[in-house]
């Protein structure tokens, strides 16, 4: 037992002995372990990459599906809108026609609805296209009727047969107009 205890404190050890690794096996060890190192980085980045196309790809998604939200919307109240504009028609022939009765206080009471359903109209979106004395534009104004007399080159909308109305900058209904046509270069009037 001596020659044991002898041995355990003797500084003079064999490295077989101790079971070191060499030199050359912690060097593939660490050539193991940095390419692994490696493979786990690039796996980690990939990862990465995929998740912040995710999050691009569902914040799109997320602006998309508001704006498809908002135009559904505004095409439902549109809808509506164009279901009251016959409605505001016959107000506003009432009114006209109003001036002829004998009794004010229907005429104004049919003022006062008149005015109550446009205004609620124009806080929704709807305005009034302005069309007479301005040049015919096929985009807004639909016309009806054309008539000779126009001073100069341009189509000019001389009366309106039924308002036309935009919604929310869209056209709703074109205004139904008279047009004075121009006279083209060269041209002589009638």
């Amino acid at each position: 037992m001596e020659d044991e205890d002898d041995n355990q404190g003797d500084p003079e050890m064999k490295a077989s002995e101790v079971n070191v690794p060499s030199d050359s096996k912690m060097g593939e060890d660490i050539d193991k372990l940095q390419s692994l190192l490696d493979s786990e980085r690039r796996k980690n980045e990939d990862s990465l990459t995929q998740i912040k196309y995710l999050q691009a790809d569902f914040e799109n998604y997320r602006r998309r599906v508001a704006r498809e939200v908002q135009e559904i919307e505004e095409y439902s109240t549109a809808s509506l809108v164009r279901r009251v504009l016959p409605v505001l028609d016959d107000l506003d022939r009432a009114v006209a026609m109003a001036g002829k009765a004998d009794d004010k206080g229907i005429v104004e009471g049919i003022r006062m609805v008149q005015k109550s359903l446009s205004a609620a109209l124009e806080n929704e979106g709807l305005q009034a296209i302005v069309a007479v004395g301005r040049p015919f534009n096929p985009e807004l104004h639909e016309a009806i009727e054309k008539v000779q007399g126009g001073d100069g080159a341009e189509e000019i909308v001389v009366e309106e047969m039924r308002k036309g109305y935009t919604f929310k900058g869209k056209v709703l209904r074109p205004s139904a107009v008279k047009v004075a046509l121009g006279t083209r270069e060269g041209e002589t009037p009638g």
